[in-house]
Order: C-alpha cells, then sequence, then structure tokens
C-alpha cells in the first residue's frame, strides 16, 4: 500500500538549485534512480486486470506487456534527443515554448496542471484508497463512501506535505520509493520460488482466447502504457544533469528495459497463483495474490508440490 503515495509527490527539484541556475548534480545513477522510481508504482497494481481482460490470455498479456515497454524505450529515446537539443528543464513545455511559441506552451501547462496532473492524481489516490480498505471488507468490495473519504484524506495529507516542506516531501518520496520498490522485489521472489515449484499450469495454453479485435488490442495496450507512466521524467531536470548528452540516452537504456523486466517477472508472479478468473475478479489484484502466496506457503509445509 506505501507504493502509491510516491507517485501523489512527483515533484522535482534539485537541493542544490538556486535562483542563479540549476547545479548540475544528476548523474547516471540518480537519472536511473528517477526513472525507475517513477515510473514503478500504481500501474503494476490495477493495470494487469485491464491488460488481461482485454487482450484475452496469458501469453498475449505477458506481449503487450513487453511491447508497451518497448514503446515507451523508444519514446523515451526520442524526448532525449530533444533534451539534448533543447537543455532546458521543465519537460515538454521548453520544447513547446521553442516549436510553437509561448501561447501553445502557456495552454500545455495550464492543461497538465489544471486537468492532466489532478485527474491522475484522482485515480491514484482512489485506487490507494481500495487497497488500503480491502483487507477491512472481505469478501466484498469496500463501500464507495469509505474510499472517497480515505482518497480525500490522502490528497490532503500528500499536499499539506508538499507545501510545509520540499525537503519533507523529499524525504517521503525516498520512504515510499524503497518501500515500493521493497513490495515489488516480495512480489516477484514468492513468485520465481512458486515457479521453481512447479506452479506452472496457468501458462499452459497460454493463448486460449487471445483477443483478434484491434480495439480489444488497443485498449490493452493503452493500460499497459499508462503503467510506464513516468518515462519521460527526466527531461523535467535536464538543466541539472552531468553531461545531459551521454547521461540522459543511457540512463534512459538502462531504466526502462529494468522497469519492463520488473513488469514482466511481477505479472509472471502474479498467474504463478491465480487463475486469469481470478484476477479478473479480484478487487485488489496485488493483496489478493499474497493472501493467495501465504495459504500456498502455510499449506505446502505439510504438503509439499510433487
Amino acid at each position: 500500500l506505501l507504493a502509491f503515495f510516491p507517485l501523489g509527490c512527483r515533484v522535482h527539484f534539485s537541493a542544490k538549485s538556486s535562483p542563479l541556475g540549476s547545479v548540475k548534480g544528476v548523474g547516471l545513477l540518480s537519472g536511473i534512480c528517477l526513472i525507475v522510481g517513477t515510473m514503478i508504482g500504481l500501474g503494476i497494481f490495477i493495470s494487469p486486470k485491464s491488460v488481461l481482460l482485454y487482450s484475452g490470455a496469458v501469453g498475449p498479456c505477458l506481449l503487450i506487456w513487453t511491447a508497451c515497454g518497448v514503446l515507451s524505450t523508444l519514446g523515451a529515446l526520442c524526448y532525449a534527443e530533444l533534451g539534448t537539443m533543447i537543455t532546458k528543464s521543465g519537460g515538454e513545455y521548453p520544447c513547446f515554448m521553442e516549436a510553437f511559441g509561448s501561447i501553445v506552451a502557456y495552454l500545455y501547462s495550464w492543461t497538465t496542471i489544471m486537468v492532466l496532473k489532478p485527474s491522475s492524481f484522482a485515480i491514484i489516490t482512489l485506487s490507494f484508497a481500495e487497497y488500503a480498505s480491502t483487507p477491512f471488507y472481505p469478501g466484498c468490495s469496500p463501500p464507495l463512501n469509505v474510499t472517497k473519504c480515505l482518497a480525500a484524506a490522502a490528497i490532503l495529507t500528500i499536499t499539506s506535505i508538499n507545501c510545509l516542506s520540499v525537503k519533507l516531501a523529499s524525504y517521503v518520496q525516498n520512504f515510499f520509493t524503497a518501500a515500493k520498490l521493497i513490495i515489488i522485489l516480495v512480489i516477484v521472489g514468492a513468485g520465481i520460488v512458486l515457479l521453481a515449484q512447479g506452479k506452472t499450469e496457468n501458462f499452459s495454453n497460454a493463448f486460449d482466447g487471445t483477443a483478434t479485435s484491434f480495439g480489444a488490442i488497443g485498449l490493452a495496450f493503452y493500460n499497459g502504457l499508462w503503467a510506464y507512466d513516468g518515462w519521460n521524467q527526466l527531461n523535467f531536470i535536464t538543466e541539472e544533469l552531468k553531461n545531459p548528452v551521454r547521461t540522459l540516452p543511457l540512463a534512459i537504456v538502462i531504466g526502462i528495459p529494468l522497469v519492463t523486466v520488473c513488469y514482466i517477472l511481477v505479472n509472471v508472479a502474479y498467474f504463478t497463483v491465480m487463475t486469469t478468473t481470478e484476477l479478473l475478479l479480484s478487487p485488489a489484484v496485488a493483496v489478493v495474490r499474497i493472501t493467495l502466496v501465504n495459504k500456498h506457503l502455510a499449506t505446502g509445509i505439510h504438503s509439499p508440490i510433487l
């Protein structure tokens, strides 16, 4: 559950920056961590249901997750070329400013601040609220009013932290990013153990029921790509990168494939204990999956798998 909060606190800053300009203090490792830390989060906990629903089977589901990683890498490399040509922080804003002028750049900024980011933040906090409240309502979905109130409390908390102190926001971001990665490692590690024990029945006939509609495949890609959101984050601090011509593309080539491998392993881990039907019916995939793993391991102590 802790993994959701960093996504709501995506504030990019430099502790060394000053009104006179940004200090180039972000190296390759920090760039990779920024990409990985901002990409991995909410999407991998809720998108698997939608990707599986529209792809129709385990096989195409895993292929779509892989293809989304490739597309994100290609898009990020295009951004890297822009970032090395227009070495200004701010992501898309300086590119729009250079290409189309101040009006288009202003409209983009207004749309981002007033529509895109608040909408994304609302989805993140509502999903967090559903995950947080699911254990208290076993066998049914949490009441809508409960999730709404919990989401509102999360929004107020995160907003207050960012308003009170940039340093405090950075501490919160770092803490929850670490927690997020630990959760991913636990899920993947348990999946590897179960695969080693022979839990592969859900991967047999992996392409049976594959969707043939272009619309369904498109929706599967849409949901998968949403989980890869954040691949352009390094362009927001281009001015602070050490040797951006080298660091920007190299961090992308390392960071996004790393996230892609992680996402594929997490989905494989889901399917080691959950059938496609169970995954589609789960209100909170990760929570249900962890519960099933605990039950399996508890049973396996007395009746090991042959």
